[in-house]
């Protein structure tokens, strides 16, 4: 049977956590439609509202399901017959990839049709909707279709622009996805002129990037548009109206030619951008700063946390009481420690989000009645627990030593057990590696598995059998670690299982047994590996039955 293989550990921190997001929504506008067609779709629907009226004082569907129902009308149903012509006959399509049995798929599917919807409103209303296909693809009822344009997973989320794809790059509700697209169709900023057209865009946008500019034609401007293009997750607006751009960002200099800010829905409203204009540091200025201080992290938001240019993060997984008599605390030290650090909430009862963490860490559901603070530096790949009281005085330390990359990793440890010398192959944990493995005066023969590997079973017989074999031998002992629950800085496994030899006089180069080597073989090599003095095993053991 094949090795079972397993990525390192931060990586495993970013799939487990990945495989929970819900992917994106999309919307549907036909590229051809003329304004004729258009106002006879506004027509259609304007009857089915009247419908969906009497409908629902006659107790049927729900005021939602009409509303998805209408939705899922501007969006195209993609087949193994119509695939290439419409990806390929259109500038903009969004194209969903899903499967009926997805559960992703299902929850994703409400917010594209809604995306859809709001698209189309917005070329109605002359506000800019692009031109944009919204589809769907049922890509195991049509693989040929699917496998045409790349859908290999569900949901996938693709656009493409003049038949060539792109993946999705931005958030997973349905204003995410409508700015996304917008974004990528040629309405990279909204443009305002008033106070008026202030006042609406307020009424719909709470967190945006504001730009007053004297000049549209200067190189500041240029800048700025550039990084609203290329920004993948917050509206982007401008103006060169200076009363517009102080209504929307008090305290403006009515001196200033240009002016970047970063206006937020939280207590940390106003952000002022004071370097040069240049994209990529507008845009590494919107990245560090455009996160809550503390986030809530939920489905949706996981992978924008992830993808975060802060690589340091805190992460407080508590029950929502708890979490909220920690809040002044934790927002005092996210204010100190701001772009630097990320603060993230995690609700323990949302299973979903919670249990990978808990898992990663080695710690039981039901164990986490406490609030638990953890850490993770994406720069190094390591992990990182508060192992003392939750007080402000112990996360001020955690959080400092963090920083300043001289808090000491977090690594998972099963409990010593009580009566490992009785056993003819001893327990290794985590905490007993250094003192039974490398701290050992004995040559160590160490057998790494998993409870949940499938080839674990029979290796472990054969560790078992050579253990017996070599029971009397003075200067060799077997052992075990599960490498699941037990981890060490300097056991560094990617397959299981691993045997390794630990020779006595050079624990630091460890030598690898092909697990798949035959018991005759093994021995013959232990033999091998152990000093010359210590193999003057007699004829009588080699001759020993107990195989």
């Amino acid at each position: 049977m094949p090795q079972t293989t397993v990525n390192p550990l931060f990586i495993q921190v970013i799939v487990a956590l990945v495989l929970l997001l819900l992917v994106t929504s999309s919307l549907l506008t036909f590229s051809q439609s003329t304004d004729t067609e258009l106002n006879e779709l506004l027509a259609i629907d304007d009857e089915l509202e009247s419908q969906g009226d009497v409908a629902a004082k006659a107790g049927k569907p729900s005021e939602e399901a009409n509303i998805l129902r209408k939705a899922q009308r501007f969006v195209i149903e993609l087949s193994n017959e119509n695939t290439g012509k419409v990806v390929d006959g259109n500038v903009y399509v969004m194209v969903l990839g899903y499967t009926p049995w997805c559960d992703r798929s299902a929850e994703l599917m409400p917010r594209f049709a809604e995306a859809a919807t709001v698209l189309r409103e917005m070329i109605i209303d002359g506000d800019g909707g692009g031109d944009v296909v919204m589809a769907k693809l049922d890509a195991e009822r049509y693989p040929k279709a699917a496998s045409r344009i790349g859908i290999k997973g569900y949901p996938t989320l693709l656009l493409f622009v003049n038949g060539s794809s792109q993946p999705y790059r931005g958030g997973f509700t349905t204003e995410e996805i409508v700015l996304w697209i917008r974004k990528k169709t040629g309405a990279p900023t909204i443009r305002l002129d008033s106070i008026a057209s202030g006042k609406e865009f307020l009424a719909k946008h709470h967190e945006f990037v504001v730009g007053f500019f004297r000049n549209y034609e200067a190189h500041e401007y240029v800048e700025f548009r550039k990084a609203g293009v290329n920004d993948n997750a917050i509206q982007f607006v401008e103006t060169d109206n200076i009363d517009v751009a102080e209504f929307l960002f008090p305290n403006i200099s009515h001196g200033t030619n240009n002016f970047i800010g970063l206006v937020k829905n939280e207590a940390e409203k106003f952000l002022a951008f004071d370097e040069t204009f240049e994209e990529e540091k507008i845009l590494k200025f919107v990245d560090l700063n455009k996160y809550p201080l503390i986030s809530t992290m939920t489905e949706l938001n996981s992978a924008n946390i992830y993808a975060s240019a802060i690589k340091l993060q805190v992460f407080v997984i508590a029950k929502f009481d708890d979490f909220n008599r920690l809040r002044d605390l934790l927002q005092d030290m996210a204010m100190q420690y701001k772009t630097k650090v990320m603060f993230i909430y995690v609700d323990v009862a949302d299973d979903n989000i919670a249990k990978p963490f808990l898992t990663l860490f080695g710690i039981e559901a039901n164990q986490s009645t406490d609030p638990i603070v953890i850490a993770f530096n994406g720069n190094i790949g390591s992990k990182y627990m508060l192992e003392s009281d939750v007080t402000k005085s112990n996360i001020d330390e955690f959080c400092s030593r963090l920083f300043q990359g001289t808090i000491a990793p977090y690594f998972n440890s099963e409990k010593i057990p009580d009566d490992n010398k009785k056993k003819i192959v001893e327990k290794v944990v985590g905490k007993t590696f250094d003192s039974l493995v490398l701290g050992d005066s004995e040559n160590v023969f160490l057998e790494v598995y998993t409870h949940w590997c499938i080839d674990c079973k029979s290796t472990t017989k054969k560790v078992l059998k050579l253990s017996k074999y070599f029971k009397d031998h003075a200067n060799l002992k077997f052992a075990r670690i599960d490498a699941s629950l037990n981890e060490h800085p300097k056991l560094k496994i990617n397959a299981y299982p691993t045997l390794l030899f630990y020779p006595k006089g050079d624990k630091s180069n460890p030598i690898s047994v092909d697990k798949k080597s035959s018991l005759k073989d093994m021995i013959e090599l232990i033999k091998k590996l152990l000093n010359p003095e210590e193999n003057d095993l007699t004829e009588d053991q080699n001759g020993k039955d107990e195989l």
